[in-house]
């Protein structure tokens, strides 16, 4: 048995890992992928601190933009923790190798991002995520060499069941994926830092990864999840693909234009343009598209006037991006883009230390909801969470696991039969639909129901198609492939689960929010803030009786913002 054992192995699964491990641990990490391909290493545009060395700054004022960009639904306590704790967090991975970018005077430079009350994102061209995971993975390994046996990695083992015993969580159930079977592997306390959900929609800036293991397996396990209405879309991914172009972009001074070759944010955001809050620039694309001045369901991203060489030496690998999967180059064409299903602010409910509501299971990154984003999230505010977060996490599990409160727990053997018997009754299932044909009608239709704009009509129909995709789902679903090893269909089944789950959170928690807060909005029926009713949290917790998700609410922690109207 493992002192601590993470789940997930991007940012903030290896910062808890780490952490966990310097503070006395012996540690398992568990990933269904190599962790430098985990979808971390995809951020691009840059990470918050309040350094001060562009401008004026100071982690009260990070802390009031943070709270203002969530529609004040953020829960404040964690907001002025997260904000307090950033700068020392980006010294130590500047320390550990991070290379980051300089401005003239040496110092690490900082861009404007949307929302934003003074530049200070940190960066390192537009790679940022691709560096830091590389340098926490070197970290990782340092432990693995150096730790006395303290460091294992489980690499290509997919996470299924959480094993709860006595009110406690103990472990967990995996299937290897390279030697097939399942694996009981067992800790005292538990880290969930499996990432977002964005594969729920047919268009997102999300790896293939991100079907919302942790959340659902959460939630199966009894656990509250949090905020689940809130998915942020992206203002600039390519179109067609969906691919991210980083905010960096409108940092460094693009300018979004229509199809009239008008700078159309003047009309939605005349004071901050193109660096208004992403929920703000989304809706105003959106706009834009849907009274006719797009082309093709997109709008443009001109980033000619920065000239190439800042084009080459700070936004490089949006070039090759929009190069290679547009066929634009920017340096000379305007880019095509539009919005997508970027990030979940939602997720499992759990304090500033990452833990929940079970004795031993933490939770840390996009799959948790501390909540430091609320209904809205800034950008360069995700890497940062991770980093806090992930630290805060690893070390609470890790002194939780060592104290006498961490002994005495134990995975009872039923758990790994009962999960072997569950598996085979999906394998002798040898008629039906594949799996992707019910994964692809739960992302189509939520990108059409429940999209960036949310319509009464259209989110009641949505939990009706959602039933009847439960339904065919309980029908049967044939997985082709009977064998065990790399059985990529077995579980592409696991998270066809998982992803229904959280989209039925989703969808009935946006139904019960008659209000536009954050990236819930409804223009059409609820087109205003309403603080009275919906200042607060929702809880969905699953119905195992009902086979469905029942929804609460909780307050939202206030310290000393009270809500004013955003004005961009």
């Amino acid at each position: 048995m493992h002192d601590v054992l993470v789940i997930g192995a991007g940012l903030a699964g290896m910062r808890a890992a780490i952490e966990a491990h310097d503070a006395g641990a012996n540690v398992g990490v568990i990933s269904k992928l190599h962790p430098t391909r985990s979808h971390s290493g995809a951020a691009e545009g840059g990470i918050n601190a309040a350094l001060g060395n562009s401008a004026e700054d100071s982690p009260e004022k990070h802390a009031f933009d943070t709270v203002k960009g969530s529609d004040y639904i953020g829960d404040q306590d964690a907001i002025e923790i997260f904000t307090a704790e950033a700068p020392g967090d980006i010294f130590q991975l500047e320390h550990w190798g991070a290379v980051f970018s300089r401005n003239d005077a040496g110092k690490l430079a900082q861009r404007p991002f949307g929302a934003a009350g003074s530049p200070r994102t940190v960066y390192a061209a537009d790679i940022t995520g691709h560096v830091l995971i590389q340098v926490l993975y070197e970290q990782l390994q340092k432990r693995m060499v150096l730790g006395a046996d303290r460091m294992k990695v489980y690499e290509e083992f997919f996470a299924w069941k959480l094993v709860i015993n006595n009110g406690r969580c103990t472990g967990v159930v995996c299937w290897d994926l390279v030697r097939g079977g399942l694996q009981l592997i067992t800790g005292k306390s538990v880290i969930l830092a499996t990432g977002g959900a964005g594969r729920i929609f047919r268009t997102t800036t999300n790896a293939y990864a991100c079907t919302g293991d942790g959340m659902a397996m959460a939630l199966r396990a009894g656990l509250p999840l949090k905020d689940m209405e809130f998915m942020q879309f992206h203002p600039t991914t390519l179109y067609p693909s969906g691919i991210l172009l980083t905010e960096g972009c409108r940092g460094e001074g693009a300018y979004l234009i229509n199809n009239d070759g008008e700078r159309f944010m003047a009309k939605y955001a005349p004071n901050a343009m193109e660096l208004a809050s992403r929920d703000v620039v989304s809706r105003s694309e959106t706009t834009e598209i849907e009274e006719g001045r797009g082309d093709k369901g997109c709008v443009f991203l001109d980033l000619r006037h920065l000239g190439a060489e800042k084009i080459l030496t700070r936004l490089p690998g949006s070039r090759e991006l929009a190069m290679t999967y547009a066929g634009v180059d920017p340096i000379y064409e305007p880019v095509p883009i539009r919005p997508g299903a970027h990030y979940h602010m939602g997720g499992v409910d759990c304090d500033n230390d990452g833990k929940t509501g079970i004795d031993g299971l933490y939770a840390a990154g996009e799959v948790a909801c501390v909540s430091v984003h609320g209904s809205n999230r800034l950008g360069g505010n995700s890497l940062m969470e991770t980093i806090v977060f992930g630290r805060r996490s690893g070390r609470h599990a890790a002194e939780w696991a060592l104290s006498s409160a961490g002994n005495g727990g134990s995975a009872p053997a039923s758990a790994l039969t009962d999960a072997e018997r569950e598996i085979k009754a999906l394998l002798a299932v040898n008629e039906g639909e594949r799996p992707w044909q019910i994964r692809q009608d739960i992302g189509s239709s939520m990108l059409e129901n429940f999209g960036v704009f949310r319509r009464g009509e259209k989110m009641d129909a949505q939990l009706v198609i959602l039933e009847e995709l439960r339904e065919r789902l309980n029908r049967g679903v044939l997985i082709e492939d009977k064998g065990s090893v790399f059985n990529t269909d077995l579980t592409s089944r696991i998270e066809l689960g998982y992803v229904l789950d959280l989209a039925q959170c989703m969808v009935q928690a946006g139904t019960a929010r008659k209000e536009s807060r954050g990236a819930h909005s409804r223009p059409y029926d609820y087109p205003t803030r309403d603080d009275d009713n919906f200042m607060k949290h929702s809880i969905s917790r699953w119905n195992h009786e009902q086979d469905a998700p029942e929804l609460s609410t909780k307050d939202v922690r206030v310290t000393k913002w009270e809500p004013m109207e955003r004005k961009y």
